[in-house]
């Protein structure tokens, strides 16, 4: 109510809210080491110490420097989600999906060297490398529960299972290129690559 001059106090907020605001603390604050000082050397002493906290108050929240990081890449490299029209055909949703990588491209451009030192980091350190993998797969699965429930097979160029982890190696692939070769990955370049999955002629 407008009269409560106490709902927004701090006091009144769940605890919830303060472990989310714990966790933004430390994750800005990785994200801040990490870029200087790169994943190897940044260490959980280093984050606490910048995010003003003890390295209690990451045990509190992270089992281990890795989950951290992994936690910090969930969030600074989220799925991008297409905007589409229900009933659409599946050119059409590979249209949007182009649309989205498209639009999401300036803002991931930020987080790029970031996102590239973490896959680095992650080939060299095999538990990171799996638990990765293991992040990936819930959606994975429910992109291809999803496409199967949305089109028939007939409609799709290829198994569920498989054409999520084409759309997937396309969108990383194509953003990375994208940052280091913009000339040579312009828009064109993105929706062509798309329709083509859609099985399209790309207008020369």
């Amino acid at each position: 109510m407008a009269g409560d001059k106490t709902a927004d106090s701090p006091r009144r907020r769940p605890k919830g809210d303060k472990r989310l605001r714990t966790r933004a603390r430390l994750l800005d604050a990785a994200l801040e080491l990490t870029r200087r000082d790169g994943f190897e050397r940044t260490t959980l002493q280093a984050i606490a110490e910048r995010a003003g906290m003890t390295t209690g108050a990451i045990y509190g929240n992270f089992r281990n420097r890795d989950e951290l990081f992994m936690a910090l890449a969930e969030r600074q490299w989220a799925q991008i989600r297409p905007v589409y029209r229900p009933g659409c055909s599946f050119a059409e949703m590979m249209q949007s999906v182009a649309e989205a990588v498209i639009a999401a491209a300036p803002e991931r451009r930020a987080s790029a060297v970031g996102a590239l030192t973490f896959r680095a980091y992650a080939l060299t350190h095999e538990e990171v490398r799996e638990r990765f993998r293991d992040a990936m797969v819930p959606g994975y699965d429910a992109g291809a529960a999803w496409f199967r429930a949305t089109w028939s097979d007939d409609e799709l160029p290829m198994p569920a299972e498989i054409l999520v982890r084409v759309i997937n190696s396309l969108i990383e692939g194509l953003l990375f290129q994208r940052f280091l070769t913009p000339e040579l990955t312009p828009d064109e370049v993105i929706r062509a690559a798309f329709a083509a999955l859609a099985g399209r002629k790309v207008p020369s």
